[in-house]
């Protein structure tokens, strides 16, 4: 199937009833339907897509495939899935499929005067790829449809003055036991992280050993991402989780250490070094240098002497 290069652009919700065809929604900015009810191989799905709001989604049942980036995933049962804003989607499906479960949008409009609003950035799961959904277990499962009824109830009553204040203290609980949940699969998954640690090493090391700086520039999280099939949330929430720093600090760890040691053992001088990891500028390099270790590098040299 041929996509189409401009993804198209899912703005509202209403807008996504009507291609789903699904009736229109109850309220403007927030919506909770079943996935079995709607039309999820409508044609503009059938193409790269994205949304103009949140959404959150457990999925049961599911045969079909989803890209995000160059990352293809097989929803499986007990699935749950989260897209922001403006997050390319494409549907890869070769054949119509079935799917259970239940979906929730809302618009960041929605939330915009609450606490949740300031927490969302907090939720870097928004932005990890489909081959990093959270997969739940049975527990863990029951105890997400009970939060998304609650949702989809006080959705479907009579809107009052407690409405809003009721579905956004619904969403922040959904998102807190997520957020708990990613935090157990770093851990039931931390044999196979330990090896992705081991192949991100290799990788920074062949990256500076071969001078691929020179050429491709300074290492960056998102190149490191990338390398990996990973999305640059996830790969700083996964060393997090092995190694207390994110994916930038461990990036520039790597790199200090291995400057000290040329430092330490070789007659290049500090522009050479910062060109040879690939700084366009060596004030750049001296910066982080001092930033990392309360020296410079001329001073870590001298210290040698």
């Amino acid at each position: 199937m041929k996509l189409s290069y401009t993804p198209f652009h899912i703005g509202s919700i209403t807008e996504q009833h009507r291609i789903l065809k699904l009736p229109k929604p109850l309220h403007p900015l927030v919506s909770v339907f079943r996935l079995e009810d709607s039309m999820h191989h409508a044609e503009e799905l059938n193409q790269n897509f994205s949304l103009g709001f949140y959404c959150v989604s457990l999925k049961q049942g599911f045969k079909g495939k989803f890209k995000y980036g160059y990352s293809y995933y097989d929803f499986e049962e007990g699935v749950l899935s989260f897209l922001s804003p403006n997050q390319i989607l494409a549907n890869q499906s070769e054949e119509e499929y079935e799917v259970t479960g239940i979906s929730l949008s809302f618009h960041p409009d929605f939330i915009r005067n609450y606490p949740l609003a300031k927490k969302m950035k907090e939720y870097g799961f928004f932005n990890y790829t489909a081959n990093e959904a959270l997969h739940l277990s049975e527990r863990e499962e029951q105890m997400i449809g009970k939060i998304f009824k609650a949702i989809e109830t006080e959705y479907q009553s009579p809107i009052d003055a407690f409405s809003q204040d009721v579905i956004i203290a619904n969403i922040d609980l959904l998102l807190t036991h997520a957020n708990r949940y990613y935090n157990r699969q770093f851990i039931t998954r931390k044999t196979l992280n330990h090896d992705l640690l081991t192949r991100i090493n290799q990788f920074i090391d062949e990256y500076y050993e071969q001078n691929k700086a020179l050429t491709q520039g300074l290492l960056t999280v998102e190149v490191l991402a990338d390398a990996f099939h990973v999305s640059s949330g996830y790969l700083s929430d996964m060393l997090r989780s092995l190694v207390g720093q994110s994916a930038q600090q461990y990036i520039h760890n790597q790199l200090i250490e291995k400057s000290k040691l040329l430092l330490a053992s070789t007659n290049l001088s500090v522009s050479e070094i910062a060109y040879q990891f690939g700084f366009e500028y060596p004030q750049s390099f001296n910066k982080l240098f001092r930033n990392k270790t309360n020296f410079s590098p001329l001073q870590y040299r001298q210290s040698f002497n």
